[in-house]
C-alpha cells in the first residue's frame, strides 16, 4: 500500500513541475491529475506534448496513477452518455500516451423518475464499453463511489456487477455512507472484490474508520495507491509533510 496525491484540490493551481517537486519532497509517491486544473494535461495535448509528460514522470520518483475525469453515465439520454464515454476514450489515449494506469470516472446521482435497474445497467453498460477500450491500450477504468445514491455501497456494487468486466473497478471515496454502526467493513467487504484505487480525505475526521480501513486493506494483501484528496491550503508543502506522517503512523 503506497500513498498519493489527488489534484483536487490542494494541488489544483500548480504546474506538473510544481506538482513533481513538491510531491517528491513530501515523500508522495504518485499523482491522479484532475481534468481542468492549472496542469493542463488534457486529451487536446499533442503527441510531443505528451511526450514531454511521459518524460518528467519516467525521470522522478512520482508516478502519473491516474487521470480523474468528471465523465459520468447516469443520464437517460443516450446521447449525452455516448458523448460521455467518446470523452472518456479521448483520456484513455492519454493515459496510454502518458504512461499512467488508470482513468478514473463516476455516476454522479440516479435520475428521479427513471427505474433504478434502467440506471444501473446503463452505467454498466458504459463501463463496459470503456472496460473494452481500455484493455486494447493496457489502461483501467475505476468507478469513483460517488454521486446522490449511487455513492451508496450496495448501488456502486450492483453497477460494477451490472459492468462485469476485469478491466473496470473501483475507485473507494470515503464516504460518510460508508460507514455501518462505526465500522467500514461489511461495505468493504461489498466492494473489495473490485477495489482498484482509494481517494482518501480528511485522516483526523474522527467519524471515518481511517484506521480500520487501512488495516483492511492490509489483510487484503491490497498493493495499490490510497490518494490524498482534501482542500487547499495555504501551505501545501507543509500540509502534506503532516499528511503523510499521519498516514504513516495510521498504516503502520
Amino acid at each position: 500500500m503506497r500513498l498519493g496525491c489527488v489534484t483536487y484540490n490542494v494541488l489544483k493551481d500548480m504546474t506538473v513541475d510544481e506538482i513533481l517537486r513538491i510531491l517528491e519532497a513530501t515523500g508522495f509517491e504518485a499523482v491522479e491529475l484532475r481534468t481542468q486544473h492549472k496542469h493542463g494535461v488534457e486529451p487536446s495535448l499533442s503527441a510531443e506534448e505528451r511526450e514531454k509528460v511521459r518524460r518528467k514522470f519516467e525521470g522522478g520518483r512520482v508516478r502519473l496513477l491516474s487521470f480523474g475525469t468528471t465523465c459520468e453515465f447516469h443520464s437517460p439520454d443516450p446521447a449525452v452518455r455516448k458523448q460521455n464515454i467518446e470523452t472518456a476514450k479521448k483520456f484513455v489515449e492519454l493515459a496510454h500516451d502518458t504512461g499512467a494506469w488508470g482513468v478514473k470516472v463516476r455516476p454522479n446521482g440516479l435520475p428521479q423518475g427513471i427505474p433504478r435497474e434502467t440506471t444501473i445497467a446503463n452505467i454498466g453498460a458504459a463501463l463496459r464499453e470503456l472496460g473494452d477500450f481500455g484493455a486494447l491500450y493496457g489502461v483501467e477504468i475505476w468507478m469513483e463511489v460517488h454521486g446522490r445514491e449511487t455513492s451508496n455501497p450496495p448501488v456502486a456494487a450492483a453497477i460494477l456487477k451490472a459492468a462485469n468486466h476485469p478491466n473496470v473497478g473501483a475507485c473507494w471515496n470515503s464516504n460518510a455512507t460508508d460507514v455501518v454502526n462505526n465500522s467500514v467493513k461489511p461495505t468493504f467487504d461489498l466492494l473489495k472484490p473490485y477495489l482498484k484505487s482509494a481517494h482518501i480525505n480528511e485522516l483526523p475526521n474522527e467519524k471515518y474508520p481511517y484506521r480500520e480501513f487501512f488495516a483492511l486493506l492490509k489483510q487484503a494483501r491490497w498493493d495499490r495507491y490510497t490518494l490524498c484528496e482534501c482542500q487547499e491550503s495555504k501551505e501545501p508543502e507543509r500540509f502534506l509533510r503532516y499528511y503523510h506522517a499521519l498516514w504513516k503512523e495510521m498504516t503502520r
